[in-house]
């Protein structure tokens, strides 16, 4: 589904990304992780068409999509959640997830965003009640309206940005169970970019490691984690999370 080769972003004489190529399977979970300023962010960044590479290529269901808006690449099927949510105050939590359907499907008839909206909120556990406001969200309900938003815009592959972020235990067990739900019940194919890696592990059918700009390693959670390098970039504390929750997965 989606073939990136020699990815490469420069800001200025700083190397933000380099030289980074991978490949995402239809109907798969790929897990992103890395330490902070691994360049996880800029890769979703470039992917989604907030910043156009400075080299390499991004082929999607086999076409070139490197450097093109966003608009553009939302409509070709790939949306994406945020770390931050900011949803719309002014709008309720159905006209946020509505509006984001009829931007992201290319201007919808306003039944058919509506539409989208309901059938995104009832994936995620949110109201459907048009009247229900943004304003008594919590830290997981906004995490869900950033799920919804993306679904709203009938994605082929999900970009979900760090969406255990600010969840306590119990939470990012849930949101990490949705994004499985997500994939097996609508088919959509998941890149998952995540710090907290334990939870990720077990949910994800391969990961991805990046260490400044460059992918160190690649493979199956367990390989992933029993990689030398990948224990050496997480100084032995957060490997040993891992190599315990895969454990645990896999018994």
């Amino acid at each position: 589904m989606l073939v990136v080769e020699g990815l490469v972003k420069r800001f200025g004489g700083f190397k933000a990304v380099n030289n980074v190529s991978f490949k995402v399977a239809r109907g798969e979970i790929l897990g992103l992780i890395g330490p902070n300023g691994s360049g996880k962010s800029t890769i979703f960044n470039m992917l989604s068409g907030t910043f156009p590479p400075t080299a390499g290529s991004i082929k999607f269901e086999g076409e070139e999509i490197a450097g093109l808006p966003p608009h553009r690449i939302i409509n070709r099927g790939i949306g994406r959640t945020f770390q931050i949510p900011r949803p719309f105050h002014r709008l309720t939590i159905f006209e946020n997830v509505a509006l984001a359907g009829y931007f992201g499907q290319g201007r919808l008839s306003r039944a058919n965003a509506e539409e989208a909206a309901e059938r995104a909120l009832a994936m995620v556990g949110l109201p459907t009640d048009r009247r229900a406001s943004v304003e008594g969200l919590g830290a997981a309900g906004l995490k869900k309206l950033e799920l919804a938003k993306a679904l709203a815009t009938a994605p082929k592959l999900l970009l979900a940005d760090e969406s255990l972020g600010g969840l306590d235990d119990n939470e990012m067990e849930q949101a990490a169970d949705m994004l499985r739900r997500i994939r097996d019940e609508l088919g959509i194919t998941i890149i998952w970019v995540e710090h907290i890696m334990g939870v990720l592990m077990r949910v994800v059918d391969r990961v991805m490691v990046l260490d400044h700009g460059e992918k160190i390693s690649e493979g199956l959670p367990a390989e992933v984690s029993s990689d030398p390098r990948v224990i050496e970039v997480y100084l032995g504390t957060d490997a040993n999370a891992v190599q315990a929750a895969v454990a645990r997965a896999r018994g």
